[in-house]
């Protein structure tokens, strides 16, 4: 902004001193000029004020959201490696299951099935156990059928042939059944 328009009025009331009428009319107009100009900068001023506070809150919306977006993938990146973890171990937890459960399993390996079973619970793995449940396709695969005649038992699982393991709500290995068929 520029200082070389700017006009200095003072009245003290004396007519007298020789300022005429019509250069009183130019000096109010060239400062009704000035005026208008600098109401024009100010609004000018006003509106990339906004634009600039717009653009710092989307600037800033859009910080928090990359944020909870990064959490968000961090979490989803640890529940990936626990849900991997999982899935490498659990044939071999299932075999020291098959054995335990034949009496073949050397007391040292008891211990390791409970230190096992102890680290499923604590990172939230739990077994489908759904004997006498609706088949259901996502945590269940059904790889025979028993017949039935009740028409309530049409598609219940009536067995479990290999544990299925969910992660949360998450199924690690859906749960290998045989299921109920009705036939009347």
């Amino acid at each position: 902004m520029e200082d070389t328009d700017d006009v200095v009025l003072e009245r003290d009331g004396h007519e007298e001193d020789g300022v005429s009428e019509e250069e009183l009319d130019a000096v109010e107009s060239k400062v009704d000029a000035k005026v208008a100009k600098l109401k024009k900068e100010l609004d000018q001023c006003r509106i990339e004020r906004q634009e600039h506070l717009d653009g710092w809150q989307r600037a800033k919306a859009d910080y928090v959201n990359a944020l909870k977006r990064f959490e968000t993938e961090k979490l989803q990146a640890a529940g990936l490696g626990v849900a991997k973890a999982a899935k490498a171990l659990l044939p071999a937890y299932d075999a020291l299951e098959r054995a335990k459960g034949t009496g073949d399993l050397p007391e040292g390996f008891v211990g390791i099935v409970k230190q096992l079973e102890g680290a499923f619970e604590s990172l939230q793995i739990s077994p489908i156990d759904s004997v006498g449940e609706a088949f259901d396709p996502v945590r269940h695969e059904a790889l025979g059928a028993d017949p039935t005649t009740k028409k309530e038992e049409d598609n219940l699982v009536t067995a479990i042939l290999e544990k299925g393991y969910t992660l949360g709500e998450v199924v690690l290995r859906p749960a290998r059944v045989r299921i109920a068929q009705f036939e009347g």
